[in-house]
């Protein structure tokens, strides 16, 4: 199982950025889906999830701030991530579990003020 994630940035406060992961190795269709973070010198925590049939989970940070979404005929996983602040700096990583957890190597968020 492969995850590869993309989107990430630089983006002023108040600003938009939408992130994607590719995954491979796996029948993507069948598997639920993860957004992790961890914002520097802190631990790592979920963002959101969604499962196989589509039903999405958020952290109460980023509830009606973000949205999860999957593309089942392209292996994609989104996070569209909308009024950014500071605090939403981090490192974003995508996640899965087949079998065991699987990590994407992570793409950097830095939010502005």
């Amino acid at each position: 199982v492969q995850l590869q994630a993309s989107g990430g940035g630089l983006v002023l406060a108040g600003g938009s950025l939408r992130l994607s992961c590719k995954a491979s190795g796996m029948n993507f269709g069948a598997a639920a889906m993860a957004w992790y973070r961890q914002p520097p010198g802190k631990q790592r925590e979920v963002v959101a999830n969604i499962t196989s049939s589509g039903t999405s989970n958020y952290a109460d940070s980023v509830k009606g701030r973000c949205t999860i979404s999957r593309d089942n005929a392209r292996r994609l996983v989104h996070l569209q991530m909308n009024s950014l602040s500071p605090d939403d700096t981090a490192v974003y990583y995508c996640n899965t579990y087949w079998g065991r957890t699987y990590w994407g190597r992570g793409t950097l968020v830095t939010v502005s003020s």
